[in-house]
């Protein structure tokens, strides 16, 4: 397995997918409501990637089995100065429904951080939505730990 930067064509489909399952997943947490959705989820990947992949600062790539010769998911950060700390943002990580629960997360993270020691960072942070067991617990697996925790309460009528 290795991390290749992302190619122009994969770059194309996969933002066309990242914004719809952002929305989505914006929708689950209850952050976003339906009907503007998706709309924010434009806005949101526009001003984070204007210029694409040739985007300063920004990663994106590949993860690549090369014992099967295909891309098995994507993961993507962006180098951060804050606190006075450099550090990589994970904006996404995704193994593909059919290669999941087979490594490919834990080899991706472990990956990344060779990648971002390469260019000059020494901290890697990252978001996980609540809902989203599975990758708590892969991030969990690989030496997260929790700094953070956001709770809601909907109220009922």
């Amino acid at each position: 397995m290795r991390l290749d930067l992302m190619s122009e064509d994969d770059f194309r489909a996969y933002q066309e997918n990242e914004i719809r399952e952002y929305a989505e997943d914006k929708i689950r947490s209850g952050a976003w409501s339906q009907e503007n959705a998706y709309e924010l989820s434009v806005q949101t990947h526009r001003r984070l990637l204007p210029e694409g992949l040739a985007t300063p600062g920004q990663y994106i790539f590949s993860i690549r089995d090369e014992d099967l010769g295909q891309n098995v998911g994507v993961i993507w950060f962006a180098r951060f100065e804050e606190g006075g700390k450099r550090l990589a943002f994970i904006y996404d990580l995704i193994i593909l429904e059919q290669f999941r629960r087979r490594g490919y997360g834990t080899q991706a993270m472990l990956a990344l951080e060779e990648k971002v020691k390469e260019v000059g960072l020494d901290t890697i942070a990252l978001h996980v939505f609540g809902f989203n067991q599975a990758a708590l617990g892969l991030y969990e697996k690989v030496g997260y730990e929790i700094t953070d925790i956001n709770m809601a309460k909907t109220l009922k009528d």
